[in-house]
């Protein structure tokens, strides 16, 4: 029966086993993915609660530090930014690469992007939502947000766009918009399937979820074509929005932020740490979930590749971030005293540790067998992550810690308020993506039927017995009176 298929239908990329096993039945996929939501496991239970006390116990400590003040930060003149402004930019940053790289696969119609784009885009969502949160801790008197949005009010204040927090205000928050609506178009098909399978709550749930998909070809056609608009808008996005938050920095003329290389620089990273990003929540989800048929070695393989791109693209911008202060040789280059700092100064111990995490240890990926190993990659991306954090961290405080003038230079450290709050985003992140498993199905599932054989009940019937031909009769010689007979007529 299989045979037959497989003569019927063309063996296409798309058919690749690759890609995902082209001999899973339909019906399992759904069993699988929908049946992944409704599990819910002592660990799963465990995990949740512990994420969810740690949330509640931040708020608390938001609340304390904002009727206190910041002073219970370890921050000082002139580092006025402590481990804030890193953890704003590290959230950033880790968002960029799950829509952008959704995005990208979608538009190069690379088709082992169907089993991981899903949650890829969720980490992007949450990441930019932490980062928010980020940003309004920063601020330290949150009410002040208000004048921020662009409307009127009794005192006659406008948004000051001038201002670099405007800039991030509007940035993060049309980008977030367009990633939760790339998202939730994405999944609409999804929804239906899971309205059509759960019951009670859910079932009401998905049913609004769902706007009424019946999936006709009407439906399918501007579903693509929605999709195929917003994956254009949402590259040039991307980028533009890492760049307004590199340029925070850039324009003023802090020793060390007075740069053009950042806004790509910024970019660069954020690729980078948003893909280390994708292939931990891959891994885990393929762990926890029991996803191995859908999630295989090769796509984390894929995953692995593009590191190793970033790796060295990466390693390009922070080698001229320290050549280009060295290069200028002018007097008084504070540029060149911020970039000795990072070098042999009191943050080489940091500096270090960055350059091995993110520029040495992945070089080990120019192997296929690293690359389709899932503990190598599983450690390799861990070690990226805490490399990006200080990458931010290093840019930020050094080059308020060596200002123009000596007798103002300062050291930092931080307090365990700013710990707290570190591990705080940790768990909301954490906490929003557990309960995203369980609502949404982590896996599309009409992308991955789409690289399966269409099942079609003419290709698997067996063919019909044909009868045997009868048996010819022997032909009788005429007669001759017949052969003349014939001749007459």
């Amino acid at each position: 029966m299989s045979n037959q298929l497989e003569d019927q239908v063309p063996n296409t990329d798309v058919n690749k086993a690759k890609d995902v096993d082209p001999t899973i039945p339909y019906g399992e996929i759904n069993d699988d993915i929908l049946g992944s939501m409704l599990t819910l496991t002592w660990k799963y239970w465990l995990a949740l609660g512990i994420t969810l006390t740690i949330v509640f116990a931040g708020f608390g400590l938001f609340y304390w530090q904002t009727t206190v003040g910041l002073g219970v930060w370890g921050t000082n003149d002139p580092v006025v930014w402590g481990m804030d402004i890193p953890g704003f930019i590290y959230w950033i940053g880790l968002s960029h690469s799950g829509t952008l790289l959704s995005a990208i696969l979608l538009l190069t119609n690379s088709n082992w992007r169907k089993p991981i784009y899903r949650s890829a885009e969720a980490m992007t969502f949450f990441a930019v939502v932490t980062a928010q949160i980020m940003l309004v801790v920063h601020v330290g008197r949150p009410w002040r947000l208000w004048y921020m949005l662009p409307i009127p009010n009794y005192r006659g204040l406008w948004p000051n766009f001038q201002s670099a927090l405007s800039w991030d205000f509007v940035a993060i928050t049309t980008y977030m918009t367009m990633s939760g609506l790339f998202l939730y178009v994405g999944t609409l098909p999804d929804f239906a399937a899971a309205r059509d399978r759960m019951t009670g709550w859910r079932h009401s749930l998905y049913k609004r979820l769902s706007l009424g998909w019946k999936g006709t070809d009407r439906e399918w056609k501007h579903l693509h074509r929605a999709y195929i608009i917003m994956g254009v808008l949402l590259v040039p996005l991307a980028a533009s929005v890492h760049s307004v938050v590199a340029w925070d920095w850039s324009v003023t003329n802090v020793p060390g932020f007075h740069s053009t290389i950042f806004a790509p620089f910024f970019v660069a990273g954020a690729i980078y740490s948003g893909i280390a990003g994708v292939a931990l929540v891959m891994i885990v989800i393929r762990r926890l979930l029991h996803f191995e048929k859908y999630i295989t070695p090769y796509h984390i393989g894929q995953l692995g590749k593009i590191l190793m791109v970033c790796t060295l693209v990466w390693s390009y911008f922070t080698f001229m971030e320290i050549a280009v202060p060295w290069y200028k040789g002018v007097a008084n280059n504070f540029e060149l005293m911020t970039a000795v700092t990072k070098l042999r100064g009191g943050y080489l111990n940091l500096y270090w540790l960055m350059i091995f995490v993110c520029g040495v240890v992945p070089l080990a990926l120019l192997s296929q067998r690293i690359r389709t190993s899932i503990p190598a990659m599983f450690v390799i991306s861990i070690g990226i992550e805490i490399g990006m954090y200080l990458e931010r961290f290093i840019i930020i405080v050094p080059g308020l810690s060596t200002s123009y003038l000596p007798t103002e230079w300062a050291s930092y450290s931080p307090t365990w308020v700013e710990f707290a709050i570190l591990v705080w985003t940790f768990s909301i992140f954490t906490a929003l993506f557990l309960g995203f498993v369980k609502i949404v199905p982590p896996v599309s599932i009409y992308e991955v039927k789409e690289l399966l054989h269409v099942p079609r009940r003419d290709a698997v019937k067996p063919a019909a017995p044909v009868p045997p031909a009868p048996p010819l009769e022997a032909e009788t010689p005429l007669r001759a009176t017949e052969v003349e007979d014939d001749a007459c007529v």
